[in-house]
């Protein structure tokens, strides 16, 4: 029996490490590209004979990094390889993420013939100066560009990904970020709110302590010259922000339906439907993340052992755990309760073989009452208060 499955493909290289980005990805010369180009087909014709009679491939997304920095030929060769080495439905959408400045009508017109028709283009802001706060390598100029040659190649299902609490970020400036962006028309937008991580520069300004902080803050390189620090935006700005991204967007006809995710009718990402669905991926790539019968695993992030593994026929799969029942169940909650529709309690007792209310019976009820969550028939889901504070929701499924 041939089942559904999802790719997830990894291109770990970009023009320059942005000052939020904690991705596995790292600027590299041609050669090094060429390489890594040569052993991502490597390892993708490696699962034709485990996969090909075996499942239906329904999605594919390339992310990074900056999949558009490798040239119409390679992406076009990967291609080619992914095709020959599985069945790919027809109908199945297929993803890649772009920086504005990186792509070119020959990539595009290559894309294109290679089957790609979902197009996710780093945007993050439409004001200049908050661009090269983040360490952005373009302009919001420089993205109009890119944005009108995709349409002009007939690209019909484009993402714009935003981010908004970043430092010196005003509920105006974020507005104008919307407006701008919904006017274009975009059929998918994805509004993240910015994460300092650990190790990367924004942790030292932001999320750090002692003098390496406040040499950092003092002066830190974000692209063109040295930036002063600007501070993140409080806490009642942050859900002002918040309020007004739903607010504006459904003005425009879009519609939330995840946390960070809002829509136009009929072009929700079904990629990232899967992982909050929990279907099986399969991730190729440097760091690439799986799930596959009820394993979860990646591949090494080390980048020689990655080379030399795939070049030797080597298992280059590490972390693998099995999940068990508990876990399955744990993630069924906290993933699909992201969604607005949130969770079927028909689906969760044919997958588990129990009621939902067997296993989480009480904490549903506290939640309810709580109003943080709603029953309505079948459906389980997050109100907009559980949404505002959605991680603490999603701990009290853990350890039934």
């Amino acid at each position: 029996m041939i089942k559904e499955m999802e790719i997830y493909l990894h291109i770990p290289f970009c023009v320059r490490k942005c000052a939020y980005c904690d991705f596995l990805s790292r600027a590299a010369d041609e050669k090094t590209q060429q390489e890594y180009v040569k052993t991502l087909i490597k390892e993708i014709r490696g699962y034709g004979s485990t996969y090909y009679d075996r499942v239906k491939i329904s999605t594919i997304f390339v992310g990074g990094g900056t999949p558009s920095i490798l040239t119409g030929e390679q992406m076009q060769h990967i291609f080619d390889a992914l095709h020959q080495s599985f069945q790919i439905s027809k109908d199945a959408e297929i993803t890649i993420e772009i920086n504005p400045g990186t792509v070119t009508d020959e990539k595009l017109c290559l894309w294109r013939q290679a089957g790609i028709n979902r197009l996710s283009i780093g945007l993050q802001s439409v004001n200049d100066e908050e661009l090269r706060m983040l360490g952005r390598i373009h302009t919001y100029g420089k993205f109009l560009d890119s944005y009108r040659a995709v349409r002009a190649q007939g690209f019909q299902n484009i993402n714009i990904d935003l981010i908004s609490a970043i430092p010196g970020q005003t509920l105006e400036s974020w507005r104008e970020t919307l407006t701008k962006v919904a006017e274009l028309e975009p059929e998918h937008i994805s509004a993240y709110s910015l994460i300092v991580e650990e190790g990367t520069p924004f942790y030292q300004m932001y999320g750090g302590s002692g003098e390496n902080k406040k040499e950092t803050q003092d002066s830190l390189l974000c692209g063109e010259g040295t930036h002063r620090y600007l501070p993140l935006p409080d806490e009642e700005t942050e859900r002002a922000i918040y309020e007004a991204t739903d607010e504006l967007l459904g003005r425009y006809g879009y519609q939330r339906y995840e946390i960070s995710n809002y829509a136009k009718e009929g072009y929700v990402c079904r990629h990232n439907l899967g992982y909050w669905e929990r279907k099986e991926y399969l991730g190729i790539g440097l760091g690439a993340s799986s799930l596959v019968e009820h394993t979860r695993y990646h591949n090494t992030s080390d980048y020689e052992k990655y080379i030399t593994g795939v070049e030797g026929h080597k298992d280059i799969r590490e972390e693998m755990e099995k999940l068990s029942l508990a876990d399955e169940i744990e993630e069924f909650m906290f993933l699909g309760l992201r969604k607005t529709k949130g969770i079927s309690a028909k689906e969760f007792r044919k997958q588990f073989g129990k009621t939902i209310t067997d296993v989480y019976g009480k904490e549903l009820k506290k939640l309810e009452s709580e109003n943080l969550l709603v029953r309505a028939g079948d459906r389980i889901y997050l109100t907009e208060r559980g949404t505002d504070i959605s991680n603490a929701v999603f701990i009290r499924f853990l350890d039934p």
